[in-house]
């Protein structure tokens, strides 16, 4: 028995230094594939995180339009255009990579294109069907209005799509007051949307974009655009050059989208134009070819220069010649 038992032991011993080299390397295999994965999670740290929500990014893929094209992105070939404006940045919405700016940071008016961060709260709401009974005092803007009546009834979403398509000041009024209960507490609403965006240099004091005490920049309404691009409600409404609006009395209101950049060049897709004579002309534009997509934003320009001063940023940022 005594024998028996020296045997066994000798054979564990045996046995256990014959597997402890395989044990030994399974655990520095182990140790090498959790250092690499850390190697790689802090070389991913290095790169320019995307302004955008996982989210939002989801809902991009989760979406099929001539907007997104998964195809190999390629680099703007050449230096930028020089700018000819106030302001300037250009923007891949999708990488959140900051391709050029000029003056992006300069805090000034931006007049209509505010207009997308209304729309963005509008959709956060996320009651698009729900009727709109128009108010006295949605009525009482300056132009350009819709010309709403007190009492009319209207679908939200086709508010939002009206305001989106012609910029009517009247409109915005009318969805803010709804949605947030009055205006001013709509415009909390804004503001608290722009810092959730990371929009450090905005302020806003009405949802229309009139003169008042406020502003933004153009990096901040980039962001902006990247958030209103990755919205499916709002991209859809601002790729459209055309809309028959009907207004309550059964009548045809036929607008025109006052981005002209929509009807004369099939691969620019929206987004907002805005003006006031302290902005001067406004544009916020996006476009794609082939497989990449870009925001331009430009302020402060002039009514003969703001389309040609979008189309070159964009021609350059998507190699098109």
């Amino acid at each position: 028995m005594r024998f028996l038992a020296v045997f066994t032991v000798l054979c564990a011993a045996i046995l256990m230094s014959t597997c402890a080299p395989a044990y030994s390397a399974h655990v520095t295999g182990s140790s090498y594939q959790s250092s690499r994965y850390s190697g790689m999670r802090h070389a991913a740290s290095q790169h320019s995180p995307s302004p955008l929500p996982a989210s939002a990014r989801t809902i991009r893929r989760a979406s099929a339009s001539s907007m997104a094209s998964f195809r190999p992105h390629l680099s703007p070939q050449g230096p930028p255009p020089r700018p000819n404006c106030a302001a300037v940045c250009v923007i891949d919405p999708n990488t959140g990579q900051l391709l050029y700016s000029y003056n992006a940071h300069t805090r000034r008016q931006v007049a209509s294109t505010q207009k997308i961060i209304t729309a963005l709260c509008v959709c956060d709401e996320n009651r698009l069907n729900k009727m709109v009974t128009i108010q006295p005092e949605d009525c009482k803007v300056p132009p350009i209005r819709l010309n709403l009546k007190p009492g009319e009834q209207y679908r939200k979403k086709e508010l939002l799509k009206a305001m989106l398509i012609g910029s009517f000041n009247d409109v915005a009024i009318s969805l803010a007051r709804d949605t947030a209960g009055s205006v001013d507490a709509f415009v909390e609403r804004m503001n608290r949307r722009a810092a959730r965006m990371k929009m450090k240099n905005t302020h806003f004091a009405n949802p229309n974009g009139l003169p008042a005490e406020q502003y933004s920049t153009a990096y901040d309404m980039a962001r902006a655009a990247c958030y209103a691009y990755h919205n499916r409600t709002i991209r859809e409404y601002i790729n459209i050059a055309t809309y028959d609006f009907e207004k309550a009395d059964g009548t045809i209101r036929t607008m025109n989208s006052t981005n002209r950049l929509l009807s004369s060049h099939p691969w620019v897709h929206g987004m907002k134009t805005g003006y006031t004579n302290a902005a001067g002309k406004c544009l916020i534009s996006c476009g794609s070819n082939n497989g990449r997509s870009v925001i331009v934003v430009v302020l402060g320009s002039t009514s003969t220069k703001i389309w040609g001063e979008s189309l070159k940023y964009l021609r350059w940022a998507l190699n098109i010649a």
